[in-house]
């Protein structure tokens, strides 16, 4: 766990030792050999990458590491081969010395649905719950945090990120495979919190609203995106069984609702920032994620409908202030 020795010494700095103290028994219980058939061979994928000398880096507009003509066209094909071992890309898209990774999701947009209204991350401590890959992550050090720290419980994720993370080289950007049950309650020292894409999978949302709370220093920001449905403070919707053919959707509330949420939670200043349905270009399968995709979760007839008949999806942005 040699990778994580200068985050235990940013978390004790930023006062979080309590976290830094338990996080190596945390690690090695995550990185078990047995917690994943597939984690072998994972590592062995983010062994064989070779240690590149990027000619140029720009994590500010993207994510842009290197050039086309830092490799061999046949380098830059086996360096193809062998991230395509990390299937399915599913965050992203990452520029890796001429690749164009093209993932599922253009997480670029839902950065730019943001990026100018939340609080500039320069000089801050940000955590991101339930990153991914830690594509935002990359954005988030590239807008100028100190420290962009994701957790996502996912192993495959996480290996993608060492990966990526191999290829650029040493930074300030850790992801670990955690959820944020591993994250002791009330630690209260992050500048900024992310949660997008989580609140929907948890059964309780008002218990991670608070969670989420906890992790902020006083005066800290959060900022939420989820999946949200038209109505009144009143309106919240559980689907019966799947929606968009995911088994672990639990709610969606209306804007109305998550805000009041938010409020009753002891959020301040809570303003609705976006409201986007998500399109068949943000969200679809391509050469680095060739399983279904939104299309597939879609009525074929009407776009505005689920296949199971329900509204298609669409996400709000809301941001707050800790109290």
């Amino acid at each position: 766990m040699n990778a994580y020795q200068s985050l235990y010494s940013e978390l004790e700095a930023l006062g979080a030792g309590v976290w830094a103290r338990k996080l190596p028994e945390q690690l090695a219980t995550a990185f078990a050999s047995e917690a994943h058939g597939d984690l072998s061979r994972w590592r062995k994928v983010v062994a064989d990458l070779p240690r590149l000398s990027p000619s140029s880096i720009d994590i500010l507009n993207g994510v842009r590491i290197g050039g086309e003509n830092d490799l061999s066209a046949a380098d830059r094909e086996l360096l193809t081969m062998t991230l395509q071992k990390l299937h399915p890309w599913r965050k992203g898209p990452y520029q890796l010395f001429g690749i164009d990774l093209d993932t599922e999701w253009r997480s670029d947009w839902k950065w730019d649905r943001l990026k100018h209204q939340i609080t500039p991350l320069t000089n801050r401590h940000v955590l991101d719950v339930g990153c991914g890959n830690g594509y935002h992550c990359w954005r988030m050090l590239g807008a100028g945090a100190k420290l962009a720290l994701g957790i996502d419980p996912t192993l495959l994720s996480v290996m993608q990120f060492q990966a990526v993370n191999k290829l650029h080289g040493e930074a300030g950007v850790y992801i670990l495979p955690l959820g944020i049950e591993a994250v002791p309650p009330e630690l209260g020292c992050f500048d900024t919190v992310f949660s997008m894409g989580v609140l929907y999978h948890r059964r309780s949302p008002i218990d991670h609203l608070l969670e989420l709370k906890g992790c902020l220093r006083p005066g800290g920001e959060l900022v939420l995106e989820t999946l949200v449905v038209e109505g009144e403070a009143d309106k919240v919707f559980m689907p019966e069984k799947r929606y968009a053919q995911m088994r672990n959707v639990w709610f969606l509330p209306s804007c109305a609702a998550l805000m009041l949420w938010m409020q009753r939670c002891g959020f301040k200043n809570i303003r609705l920032v976006n409201v986007t349905k998500t399109s068949l270009a943000e969200q679809r399968s391509t050469a680095w994620m060739r399983f279904n995709s939104l299309q597939d979760f879609l009525d074929p007839l009407d776009e505005s409908l689920t296949c199971e008949g329900l509204p298609a999806p669409a996400r709000a942005i809301i941001i707050a202030d800790n109290s």
